[in-house]
């Protein structure tokens, strides 16, 4: 699209905005063939408009610091790339025999899917649509505990019947998506039963890892399950830029970057 044409382009900007949750201004520049200052003059404008809250690196809607939950399906259309990779260096993370539980999410779902293959493995999760694909073909020995509780709009369990399984399990290693995650709110959820879960999950377990594509970055939540420094280890993809890497590394031990190959 030409940079003569500010009215259409920003018009693509909110779209884009409004189906991800948030925009880059990297990916905007490239994907329009214009300038990141040109890109950054738009983003300007649909914030003075009200559109778009402006964040480091990019923009996210007003609303996505709210309560507003985008659904499973919707989610499981996006970054498809960014969470193949992560989900290939997270399966990496468990080897036969161990306990795992995995969060409710589209990531998890697909660290999930490569974890069909590893024999021996108990896992807990408290999202139906993972417990299902573990129990389509799993590799021998694999068993699913599966919490109970009131199913959300973006397909976890909660509630007290979550939160009493939760305490009753230890496991080896954590796996947790996240809305958004940020230096300043560490990792976030839109949704207020989901944070107890959340924290319950983190500390039933020894090892505590946050699968999480860039597009993540800087957006909030409205409540916070964890500070960053409380994660031992965060696994995303090389969409982050430079200065957020580094602004990572201060709060976060073991930090994996993951290349992502576009198909």
């Amino acid at each position: 699209m030409s940079e003569n044409f500010p009215t259409q382009r920003r018009r693509r900007i909110l779209d884009r905005v409004r189906a991800n949750g948030a925009v880059k201004v990297a990916q905007l520049a490239e994907e329009f063939g214009v300038s990141h200052m040109t890109v950054r003059r738009d983003l300007d404008c649909l914030v003075k408009d009200g559109e778009l809250h402006k964040v480091h690196g990019g923009a996210l809607l007003q609303e996505s610091a709210s309560a507003e939950e985008p659904g499973f399906q919707r989610k499981s259309t996006l970054q498809l790339p960014q969470k193949a990779a992560i989900a290939r260096a997270a399966a990496q993370m468990v080897e036969p025999g161990m306990s795992i539980s995995l969060t409710s999410g589209t990531t998890t779902y697909e660290v999930a899917r490569l974890l069909r293959a590893v024999p021996g493995l108990t896992i807990v999760t408290n999202s139906p649509r993972i417990a299902d694909l573990l129990q389509d073909a799993p590799a021998a020995g694999q068993t699913v505990q599966l919490t109970g509780g009131l199913r959300t709009v973006s397909d976890a369990l909660v509630g007290p019947l979550a939160t009493a399984a939760l305490r009753t399990l230890h496991v080896d290693r954590c796996f947790m998506g996240v809305h958004g995650f940020s230096v300043q709110d560490g990792i976030t959820t839109p949704n207020m039963l989901e944070v107890e879960v959340n924290r319950l999950f983190l500390e039933r377990c020894d090892s505590r890892v946050v699968v999480a594509d860039s597009s993540k970055w800087c957006l909030a939540g409205l409540y916070s399950s964890a500070p960053l420094h409380e994660i031992d280890t965060l696994v995303s993809d090389d969409g982050l830029d430079e200065t957020a890497v580094e602004e990572l590394r201060q709060h976060i031990e073991n930090l994996k970057i993951e290349k992502v190959v576009e198909s």
